[in-house]
């Protein structure tokens, strides 16, 4: 039997890494990295997140908060992990001495410490330059007399040019273009389960790389809220409008979260179109994989998700649909 006619939601979700594909399902996740020799290997674990079970995870707009957080966390030592296969060899006695000084429970617990300061720094830098750079180019066209609402606009067209530029420049370098290559790998896994197809390397590649619960997607509509609340959002002090700013970016990322969710679970035409600005922007962000990649990208959603199941009970709800139809 063929692909099914609507996409249907599976729960797993990802992320690209170095030579590699980690996916998530529930509470399990699943790094799966090509070695240079060939070899793949799959690290599975469990991550519960910064606040576990916790209710807050259940808030609409408060868990988008906390999912983008553990997202980074999670991105952050999924690539290290793949990472660390392409490090330079140390050599005998560098391996010996380490060994004879490693004391596992202080590893773990710096390792913690220093992917705390990595993500926090990567936040920080992530607000320098899509929300704050912007505004203060922005402020150059108050002096014009330009109205608040036009400099809001200009504002948002900054933020916009600013990250297009990041993402070409980056899509530069050889070793970004393979990370987007496994990208495009994670989302061809993903269309092909939810659109009932066997995971099989041919059917891999016969899916789209585009998917509607990208992070590109999450950007974009992170992007597109901001330029609407500042335009609606007016405040005469210079040091209040950065303040406001910064008070508004949880909220900007909680309701960016419900719309990423949202259209993951619908094939509305509204929703549709409201994610057809992401789906262009992942034309940047994702590239045509090589079978190897998809192998790879494979290995990791079987590691943490019953996908033969999962496609046979849609092909059961299908089949119950044509003859209801009929």
């Amino acid at each position: 039997m063929g692909k099914i006619n609507q996409m249907r939601y599976s729960g797993i979700g990802g992320q690209a890494v170095m030579e590699g594909v980690m996916m998530k399902n529930k509470d399990t996740y699943a790094v799966a990295v090509r070695k240079s020799d060939g070899e793949i290997v799959v690290e599975k674990k469990d991550y519960k997140g910064i606040f576990g079970d916790a209710s807050v995870t259940k808030i609409p707009f408060v868990r988008g908060v906390v999912n983008f957080i553990d997202s980074l966390v999670l991105g952050m030592s999924s690539l290290t992990f793949s990472a660390s296969f392409f490090e330079e060899e140390e050599s005998p006695k560098e391996k010996e001495a380490k060994a004879k000084t490693d004391d596992a429970q202080k590893n773990k617990k710096k390792e913690s410490i220093e992917m705390g300061i990595t993500v926090a720094g990567s936040i920080l830098v992530a607000i320098a330059i899509f929300m704050m750079l912007p505004y203060f180019l922005s402020t150059l066209f108050t002096g014009l007399g330009w109205p608040h609402a036009a400099v809001a606009l200009m504002e948002g067209v900054l933020r916009v040019v600013i990250f297009l530029v990041y993402v070409v420049g980056i899509s530069l370098m050889k070793d970004i273009q393979r990370v987007y290559m496994y990208h495009g790998a994670e989302h061809k896994c993903i269309n092909c389960i939810e659109h009932g197809m066997d995971l099989t390397v041919e059917n891999v590649q016969k899916s789209s790389r585009l998917h509607k619960r990208c992070g590109t997607s999450f950007l974009f509509f992170v992007i597109i809220i901001s330029v609407i609340l500042f335009i609606f959002i007016r405040v005469e002090s210079p040091v209040m409008r950065v303040l406001v700013r910064l008070l508004l970016i949880p909220v900007i990322a909680g309701i960016s979260y419900e719309l990423i969710r949202l259209a993951g679970r619908s094939e509305g035409k509204i929703i549709g179109l409201l994610s057809k600005p992401g789906m262009l922007l992942q034309r940047l962000t994702t590239k045509e994989p090589d079978d190897e990649m998809v192998e790879v990208a494979i290995a990791s959603v079987e590691a943490v998700f019953d996908w033969k199941d999962y496609v046979q009970k849609l092909r059961e709800e299908e089949a119950d649909i044509y003859i209801q139809k009929k």
